[in-house]
Parts: structure tokens; C-alpha cells; sequence
């Protein structure tokens, strides 16, 4: 009897710290979320008064409005739609015939290509900014959406093709097969059977190369001069002056830019585990 109620004391106390580990470690991480929440809705007296608190004495809602008066959030929000859409879109296009080609066929030197995927993930884009650059000019894309479309694509298609080639080796190639005897060539049961079978895992990497390309900011400030291209993380910037910075609006603007990556992460939440999942298959 005793030993059952210490078993029992032993996991509630155990439960209890994982909770408060737990909890702990939400607060540390929405801090400063819910900092920015609150100096979004002060004022800028406020803000530099001396004997400031973080919730403000009343809050100024009219701050999420004011900023698309003073800035062309508009044009900023869809700039980076069209920048993450279009790099999603070319990545996963030549990511995922890439990655079914790893995962199904076997060819000559393809280890040494699998560890260039990985060392080229190692290189940060301001390394290679200058190199970029000098290709853009010569390509005459230093200042447009489509070169920074290209390059967001590039620099998420080895992300891409290693998390697909992991989901489509934790498929049975047995269904393809199947689909061969029936008259399927590879090509169509590549759609028709695998594709369709591996939607979790492709909805995911879908998903994490959208938000990558939607937060680049490095690149996309060093090669957009034109104000109205600027994507919505450069765009922010025009809160930031010389002498003073509107920390009201720009924590406001910053909401905005949130705001997407909070849905798409709500919408993929239940096949998330799953994908991230499939694709740790080792190969």
C-alpha cells in the first residue's frame, strides 16, 4: 500500500515539474510577442516616458490603421506573397523530381551528390551576397521580384529535396510497382500513387519554404532599391529613421507580417508531425 501511494506521489511530482518546465518555457518564448503586442498599442510619449510599465495606460488600436497611411503596407504584403509564392512554387517543382529520382533510382555519384545538398545547406546567403549579386547584375534581376524569387528558391531547394527524398523512402515502392502492372508508366505513378500518398510530408516542406522565403530579409535588403518592390520584412523599415524610431508602428507592422506565418503553421499543425516524420527517414 505504501509503495503504490509513493509510486503515485513520485508521478504527480514528476508530472508536476514537466508542467512547470513546460510552462516555463512558453513564457520565456511569447515574451517577447506579447512585449511587442503591447508597445504596438501605446503611444510614443508613452513609450519614452520615464516611468513606463509594458501594458499600456490605453490602448491605441488606431496604430494597426495609421500604418497603412504612412507606409504602403499593401504593396509591401504582396510583394512578399508573390516572392514566397513564386520560390515555393519553383522549389517544390524541381524539388520533387529530384527527390523521387534519390529516392528510387540509383546512379553513379549519388553520395557525393547527396553530401553537396548537405554542405551547400552550411552556407548562409550573406556569404555568398557578393556572388549573388555580381550573377543578378549580369542577369539584369538585381532589382525585381523575380531575382529574388530565384534566389529564395535556390537556397531552400536542398531543404526541399532531402525532406521529400526521406518522405517518398518511407513509402513502400511495392505501391508504384503495383501501379506498373496496371499500365502505369513511372511518371504516372509518380503522381497518381505516390504524390497523393505522400501529401503530409508535402504539404509540410510546402509550408517551412513559404515561411523561409516569406522572413528572408538579408538578400532581399542588399538587392531591392525601389521602394515600391521592397518585400514586407524590408519594407517595415520605413519606421526606422535616422533619428527616431516609431517602435508603435513598427511593432505594429511587425503583427502584420506575423500574422501569415501564425495561419499557415495553424493549418499544417495536425499533419506536421507526420511529415517532419517521414521525411527522417534514413536513407
Amino acid at each position: 500500500m505504501n509503495d503504490t501511494i509513493n509510486v503515485n506521489w513520485s508521478k504527480l511530482l514528476s508530472r508536476i515539474v514537466l508542467y512547470f518546465v513546460v510552462a516555463l518555457i512558453c513564457v520565456v518564448i511569447l515574451y517577447p510577442y506579447f512585449v511587442m503586442v503591447c508597445t504596438a498599442l501605446k503611444s510614443r510619449a508613452e513609450i519614452f516616458a520615464i516611468n513606463g510599465t509594458i501594458f499600456p495606460k490605453e490602448a491605441l488600436w488606431t496604430n494597426f490603421i495609421d500604418i497603412w497611411s504612412k507606409a504602403p503596407m499593401g504593396k509591401y504584403m504582396m510583394n512578399s506573397i508573390i516572392i514566397a509564392g513564386g520560390s515555393t512554387a519553383i522549389a517544390m517543382i524541381c524539388g520533387i523530381p529530384a527527390a523521387y529520382a534519390l529516392a528510387r533510382m540509383k546512379f553513379k555519384g549519388q553520395t557525393a551528390f547527396l553530401g553537396f545538398i548537405i554542405v551547400s545547406q552550411m552556407f548562409a546567403p550573406v556569404v555568398l551576397l557578393i556572388g549573388i549579386y555580381k550573377v543578378l547584375k549580369i542577369m539584369s534581376l538585381t532589382d525585381s521580384l523575380l531575382g529574388l524569387i530565384f534566389i529564395n528558391a535556390a537556397f531552400n531547394q536542398a531543404f526541399t529535396i532531402w525532406l521529400l527524398r526521406g518522405t517518398f523512402m518511407s513509402i513502400s515502392a511495392e505501391m508504384e510497382q503495383a501501379a506498373t502492372i496496371d499500365g502505369c508508366n513511372r511518371l504516372q505513378a509518380m503522381f497518381k500513387v505516390l504524390l497523393p500518398v505522400a501529401a503530409p510530408g508535402i504539404v509540410t516542406t510546402l509550408i517551412f519554404i513559404f515561411i523561409n522565403a516569406w522572413n528572408e530579409y538579408t538578400v532581399a535588403l542588399c538587392l531591392i532599391s525601389t521602394d515600391t518592390l521592397k518585400p514586407l520584412t524590408v519594407g517595415i523599415n520605413i519606421f526606422n529613421g535616422y533619428n527616431m524610431i516609431e517602435w508603435q508602428y513598427l511593432f505594429a507592422a511587425s503583427i502584420f507580417a506575423i500574422i501569415p506565418v501564425v495561419i499557415l503553421f495553424m493549418s499544417i499543425e495536425k499533419n506536421l508531425t507526420s511529415g517532419l516524420t517521414a521525411g527522417g527517414v534514413k536513407g
